[in-house]
């Protein structure tokens, strides 16, 4: 599957469902992905020898629109600014840094309406080369309003996505993860189940928040590691290794399909 489709699906999926079928004409989190490619391809500026996109992108979203990403803002946001940067990667766009969203509330939006500002902005702490001087920098480009698309009547709702199913390998037992939150420990009443008299009762645990993992300590004795750095909470990669106490558990997001 090609890198920004990938990456399309996994945006797609962190509204569709309950909130796919309660804000049917609201801004949905795959529409904001495309126009800010669509942001992204318009404002090329050319060079000698490279085409500059700009690298800041503000998303203007009225009140009640940004109500329903509440919880998930940030997941959104990094989704956001992966999608970019595969985008400038694939079209051999140059960046002056890093694509960097931000989201900010418009009082004057209506719902299902959406501003989106973009600037060149360059990184006086790179060690990248500085910008042709014909670039304009800083100035914000014009803010183009968006609406989003209007539902076929008696249009069908889309499916429940299919829930993903990740696992946790401790001492080389896998356990099943199926719920969007399971806590960690040694208490009987644990998910999963810890017998460590190093982890605490309820030392941490796993929450699915959109189509991201967390590990959340919950204030146990001797911390949460992951990858061998302690943290409070921590977005979970396939692969990762999580430490409570001195028992180490391995975070999976491929099941295998029985």
């Amino acid at each position: 599957m090609p890198v920004l489709r990938s990456i399309e699906s996994k945006i797609e999926g962190l509204f569709e469902g309950v909130f796919g079928r309660a804000f049917r004409t609201s801004v949905q989190p795959i529409e904001l992905a495309r126009k800010l490619v669509k942001e992204m391809d318009a404002h090329r500026n050319v060079s000698v020898s490279q085409v500059y996109v700009p690298n800041e992108y503000t998303i203007y979203l009225s009140p009640n629109d940004r109500k329903q990403f509440a919880g998930y803002e940030e997941s959104l946001v990094g989704e956001l600014q992966e999608y970019l940067a595969e985008h400038a990667q694939r079209e051999r766009y140059a960046l002056l840094g890093a694509p960097v969203v931000l989201v900010t509330t418009d009082d004057d939006l209506a719902v299902g309406e959406f501003g989106i500002a973009t600037r060149l902005v360059a990184d006086e702490a790179s060690d990248e080369p500085p910008p042709p001087p014909e670039l304009s920098l800083e100035q914000p480009a014009q803010t183009m309003i968006y609406r989003a698309p209007e539902p076929p009547v008696d249009a069908a709702p889309p499916p429940e996505p299919a829930r993903e199913v990740v696992s946790l390998t401790v001492a080389g037992r896998q356990h099943v993860v199926t719920e969007p939150v399971v806590v960690l420990g040694r208490s009987r009443d644990a998910g999963v189940r810890i017998s460590d008299v190093n982890s605490s009762r309820k030392h941490a645990e796993i929450r699915q928040e959109g189509s991201t993992f967390w590990v959340v300590d919950l204030g146990s004795t001797n911390g949460t590691l992951v990858n061998g750095k302690r943290v409070d909470r921590k977005r979970l990669r396939d692969g990762d290794r999580i430490t409570l106490g001195s028992t180490e558990i391995v975070f999976g997001r491929s099941i295998p399909k029985s």
